[in-house]
């Protein structure tokens, strides 16, 4: 009789209970609740992420504003970012779920965007990255949030990488 070693989690191990229906609706409540700190103080509070890979340094945060593509209504999240020139870089990850989130969803029905970062307020038009683009733009996420790795090594699905334009 031999016996097996306990297996150790390895950092790219998918934890369980990702998929559980709960996880989505947690998603949903801290969200709302980093929406509204961030509003309600310019980005003082909720405009840096300090979980995972981003602690203690913490990572950029702004607000996104899209249109419900079946209620019509604006939806606004609070979504990690990286600044390239005047573009504002989005990552569709939704923590390596099996499916996109639905902002992303919400923003292929209707690209035009709002996105706040700190007090300032600009209206973009966003798109999903080329692979030729997204390979390029992907290294530097990962540099600001180890995580996205991952994240994509969670799930089968390629995640988007979103690029949010100034719109004109």
């Amino acid at each position: 009789m031999t016996d097996t070693p306990p297996t150790t989690p390895r950092p790219f191990d998918r934890p369980q209970g990702l998929d559980s229906p709960i996880v989505p609706k947690i998603i949903k409540l801290v969200s709302r609740l980093n929406v509204a700190a961030y509003r309600a103080t310019g980005g003082r509070i909720g405009g840096k992420w300090r979980i995972g890979s981003a602690f203690p340094r913490g990572v950029p945060v702004c607000l996104v504003t899209t249109r419900g593509r079946k209620s019509g209504l604006p939806r606004t999240l609070p979504l990690l970012f990286l600044r390239d020139g005047d573009r504002v870089v989005l990552v569709a990850s939704q923590g390596g779920l099996p499916k996109n989130p639905l902002w992303y969803r919400n923003l292929q029905a209707d690209p035009q965007v709002t996105v706040q970062i700190r007090s300032s307020v600009r209206r973009m038009l966003a798109g999903t990255a080329e692979p030729a683009e997204r390979a390029v733009l992907w290294p530097r996420l990962v540099a600001m949030y180890a995580d996205f790795d991952q994240y994509q090594a969670w799930t089968d699905r390629q995640i988007p990488v979103v690029i949010c334009e100034p719109a004109p």
